[in-house]
């Protein structure tokens, strides 16, 4: 069963990272709160989305080891690393639809949301370690004893303000992105997570079934 945990994981990081690529080709709409830091970050300083994108995550997790280490494991350190990477690749392949700045690119970017809300359903099913934003958000709201839902519009809403004062794409979307991806991930989430449960258990009763020797 880790090997499938593990497969999970890669496969949703992977999905969560092109989802993310996808939006920043048509990031004149808005993309994420996050990668509006991310983007506002590399116009003004130069290096690589994806780069800050890693800078931030070990930055957070960093900041959640002093908090409450509960939430970083293994998998969050993979985390921190894999998407920047997996941004910086893909946007480097630009295996992408043409950017049109016409009703196409809408398209485009609902398809990028929808991935990266069944990408974090699916890596994060695979319970192998809170993602670096999320572990930093939980161990606030542990600390702090305020609820996660306002934990996250706090914090996303700050990130937003200094990405825009870096010169990061804000616009439409960025304000009902988590409308749109929360219940996709929440979906994949719960779904694939029964799924995982149910094999682990067909798994314990063969285990139990085999005769002693």
């Amino acid at each position: 069963m880790i090997y499938l945990r593990w497969g999970l994981y890669i496969l949703g990081l992977f999905v969560f990272s092109y989802g993310i690529s996808l939006t920043i080709t048509v990031k004149h709409l808005g993309v994420a709160p996050w990668d509006v830091l991310n983007v506002g970050l590399y116009e003004k300083f130069g290096l690589s989305i994806g780069t800050w994108t890693i800078i931030i995550s070990i930055l957070l997790i960093g900041i959640s080891l002093i908090l409450d280490k509960s939430y970083i494991k293994l998998g969050t350190f993979i985390n921190a690393f894999a998407v920047g990477s997996f941004v910086d690749l893909f946007l480097w392949l630009d295996f992408f639809p043409p950017t049109t700045h016409s009703w196409p690119d809408v398209l485009t970017i609902l398809l990028g949301i929808v991935l990266m809300g069944f990408g974090g359903g699916i890596y994060n099913s695979a319970h192998l370690g809170a993602g670096p934003r999320d572990g930093f958000m939980l161990s606030i709201s542990d600390k702090s004893g305020i609820s996660i839902g306002k934990i996250r519009i706090i914090t996303e809403s700050s990130v937003v303000v200094l990405g825009l004062l870096l010169g990061g794409p804000v616009f439409v979307i960025t304000f009902i992105f988590t409308f749109i991806q929360s219940p996709l991930f929440q979906f994949s989430y719960l779904k694939i997570t029964e799924m995982v449960d149910q094999l682990n258990e067909k798994n314990k009763e063969k285990k139990l079934a085999r005769p002693m020797s």
